[in-house]
């Protein structure tokens, strides 16, 4: 069932590319920007975490983390991270537990390659109350970072 605006977002324990455990409960009192994307070193992924890498002041001065999620392993995140320097986790959903309880799922994607996580975006204030949600069906386009952005600016 998709999350809806008010809903409590699904807590997460999945390690980063430091292979630290990151909890949402952990980051209580933050906002939170939580980017769901299907695979590290692709295309349109590469451009949508990079902008969000330029715009990081903005969320820093929201009080917000921004945190990207994928199936792919640690290790994988950890040089996608490092080559496109970004300054946020990038979290390893690989037993695709979490894309699946946020509704953020392809069960079936392209070329055969199935089980990865469905491009999304959703604002969690400090509460991890879903202030805004966005699941993307094409893994082609990007997220809707305008309303990502006023959503924030709202809280």
């Amino acid at each position: 069932m998709a999350l809806k605006i008010g809903d409590k977002a699904p807590d997460f324990k999945l390690l980063n590319t430091e292979m630290k455990e990151i909890t949402l409960s952990g980051l209580a009192g933050k906002n939170v920007v939580v980017l769901f994307f299907p695979a590290a070193f692709t295309g349109v992924c590469t451009a949508e975490l990079c902008q969000t890498r330029d715009n990081i002041a903005f969320y820093s001065n929201l009080n917000a983390t921004v945190v990207g999620i994928s199936v792919d392993l640690p290790f994988s995140l950890a040089k996608f991270k490092e080559e496109q320097k970004l300054p946020f986790d990038l979290l390893s959903d690989f037993n695709k537990t979490t894309s699946q309880a946020y509704d953020s799922f392809y069960a079936n994607w392209i070329l055969g390659l199935n089980g990865v996580a469905k491009r999304s975006a959703f604002v969690l204030n400090g509460e991890g109350n879903v202030v805004y949600a966005e699941v993307l069906e094409s893994a082609g386009d990007m997220p809707n970072f305008d309303a990502v952005n006023a959503a924030l600016q709202a809280i």
